[in-house]
């Protein structure tokens, strides 16, 4: 782990348009760094030169590669929101729903598995990635719980511990699954989670 005494926040948010691209250039090489090297070989200078821009350009917007993976986080944490359709709530589709939810929460850990592996086991607290984390946290939470509210299918005896324990569990379960395969598939974890949750609601 890196030490926890170094800062991860960043130097500064850019104003201007060109300074926005270059920051996001040095993000998106650094994604590709990390993917492709590993963290302890994804050294800010090789960052720079994926990036084309100075070490002294990068340094003007993060103090070390630690601040750009907490950057990263950010980003994934926030591409990760729920964009949902109308869903049925008519009386027997809480599969359906409930397959909805886990679906989006594989989807958004396709991507690049090398990268979340490092977020997961690399990856130190700025600031901003508290604020972000439990942001989201409280809004998947709450959108989670509206659903349930509305679906007459759902019987449990707390809406909100259900909310949290249903969040908690998928989002887990996908993480660990899209870094650390373990020879299950993605289908079939799918599957599974569905299953249960669409038990555990139905009472």
């Amino acid at each position: 782990m890196p030490s926890a005494n170094r800062p991860v926040d960043p130097r500064r948010k850019p104003r201007q348009v060109r300074a926005e691209l270059t920051r996001d250039r040095i993000l998106t090489a650094a994604a590709h760094v990390f993917a492709e090297h590993g963290y302890a070989a994804g050294t800010t200078n090789r960052i720079a030169e994926h990036a084309r821009v100075s070490i002294g350009s990068l340094y003007q917007y993060f103090p070390n590669k630690d601040a750009i993976l907490a950057e990263l986080m950010i980003r994934h944490i926030d591409r990760g929101a729920w964009h949902r359709a109308d869903l049925d709530l008519s009386p027997g589709s809480l599969e359906t729903v409930v397959r909805a939810l886990v679906r989006d929460a594989v989807d958004n850990h396709r991507d690049d598995p090398r990268l979340l592996r490092i977020m997961i086991e690399e990856g130190q607290l700025s600031d901003e990635l508290r604020a972000t984390v439990l942001r989201h946290g409280e809004q998947r939470v709450g959108e989670v719980r509206d659903l349930f509210a509305r679906h007459p299918d759902v019987r449990v005896r707390d809406l909100d511990a259900a909310a949290e324990l249903v969040v908690f569990t998928v989002e887990i379960n996908t993480h660990r699954l899209a870094a650390f395969p373990q020879g299950l598939s993605i289908e079939t974890v799918e599957n599974e989670l569905v299953d249960m949750v669409t038990r555990y609601l139905r009472g």
